[in-house]
């Protein structure tokens, strides 16, 4: 429920909220008038790149560019050097996470030992050293029998499966969507089908063995459609996407813009209003943000040669807000979709403002402008096509139990005392 009131913190916790509560004397107050106090964000897809790839991302940067995003938590994906594939990577990247002490950092470990897709990773050892859910992303689990296990092993442990839904066969050696664009420019394309099957095939295995699956970046039309058929029949499915593929189209790819090169690419703009549509109507669950830092190597570089992957931590909240300002969803949707569903989907507590919790909270001024500089970010890489963009709408104060960890403005600054 939205509504204009206060809400009290104590001791980390949230004491009272409503729409006029009785504050203690001697308490510091402050007054967020005409901007949006949410429960924190989470994002359930991020790349941290640490260990092995600390030129592009550090846990440590990484939940900086988190915490400056509005988000309390952030899930990061296996694909590093080398694979969290056991659980003394886990304990590593949470270990790194709490001595870097900013936003919450939640492992999600690997399906496949290396991201092989051959043999099953110890899921037992990875949950119990602190991982939450498994995935190959990066890769799909290309053989279907493997899946079947695996959805099927998760069952043991009432653990997620997410997938990275690819036919890898049907995009090998392709650098954006297949289609008017990338035949102007000369570029082999990956066809919208080469998703769509493969979402297919994993939500068949999933309504086969009755396992939790999730359908990572959903990006066309036909996976909407296919996500949407599977909930009507009770398969027990749920769906992310980007804020890339709700913002961007393939267009954005015109003089070999390697920021707009991504895995999968940016689709048609039949298919950005397709993944619209699907937030609209709850088909899609969560807005991640598949945050994948590249450095200048990776970038600067032939469109074909180029790493696929933008990031996306700091510009999430006005990407999103878009949305809400364009009447497509309401602001609670757009909160739901990046707070509450990934906190249900993932199993961690609640993201909500309810008294007794913990006030993991997101102060979000949805009028504020300001332009995308390589300066202004948190990540230590810059691929994103937002660059030197104005965008409007960003947080503006981050709290984490209670406890300020960003706070660029100085709100906290211009406290008084009750």
């Amino acid at each position: 429920m939205d509504f204009i009131g206060d809400l009290l913190i104590k001791d980390g916790t949230i004491a009272a909220v409503g729409e006029s509560i009785e504050v203690p004397q001697h308490t510091m107050a402050f007054d967020l008038k005409g901007k949006w106090l949410v429960p924190g964000l989470l994002d359930m897809h991020v790349h941290l790149r640490e260990p092995g790839e600390e030129y592009k991302e550090t846990i440590e940067s990484g939940t900086a560019a988190a915490i400056a995003g509005g988000f309390k938590a952030v899930a990061c994906m296996p694909n590093t050097q080398p694979v969290n594939d056991s659980a003394g990577i886990t304990r590593f990247i949470l270990e790194k996470a709490r001595s870097s002490d900013r936003a919450k950092v939640y492992p999600i470990a690997a399906v496949t030992l290396g991201q092989r897709g051959e043999q099953l990773t110890e899921f037992g050892d990875l949950l119990s050293a602190g991982a939450i859910a498994f995935s190959d992303d990066g890769l799909p689990v290309k053989n279907a029998a493997v899946m079947r296990k695996a959805l099927e092993y998760a069952l043991n442990f009432d653990a997620l499966i997410i997938s990275h839904s690819e036919e890898l066969d049907l995009s090998k050696g392709g650098a954006m969507n297949e289609g008017l664009v990338s035949t102007i420019l000369g570029l082999k394309g990956i066809p919208a089908a080469a998703e769509e099957i493969a979402v297919f095939r994993d939500i068949a295995l999933a309504e086969w063995t009755g396992g939790r699956l999730h359908i990572a970046h959903l990006s066309t039309k036909g996976s909407v459609e296919i996500v949407r058929q599977a909930k009507n029949r009770g398969v027990r499915v749920t769906a992310e996407t980007a804020p890339h593929y709700f913002s961007l189209t393939e267009e954005a790819v015109f003089d070999y813009n390697t920021f707009a090169k991504m895995s999968p690419p940016l689709r048609t703009e039949e298919d950005r209003l397709a993944i619209i549509q699907g937030l609209k109507d709850g088909t899609i669950d969560v807005i991640a943000t598949d945050h994948a830092p590249h450095s200048v190597i990776e970038k600067e570089c032939e469109f074909q040669m180029a790493a696929n992957g933008i990031i996306g931590l700091e510009t999430a909240v006005p990407l999103s807000l878009n949305l809400v300002r364009n009447g497509f969803i309401s602001a609670s949707q757009m909160i739901r979709c990046m707070s509450i569903s990934p906190s249900r989907i993932l199993g961690l507590p609640e993201g909500s403002l309810k008294c007794g919790n913990s006030a993991d909270i997101c102060i979000i001024d949805p009028k504020a402008i300001f332009t995308l500089t390589r300066e202004s970010l948190h990540s230590l890489s810059y691929n994103s096509p937002f660059l030197g963009k104005d965008l409007q709408g960003r947080a503006v104060l981050t709290l984490i139990d209670g406890r300020p960890v960003f706070d660029p403005t100085g709100i906290l600054s211009l406290s008084k005392i009750n």
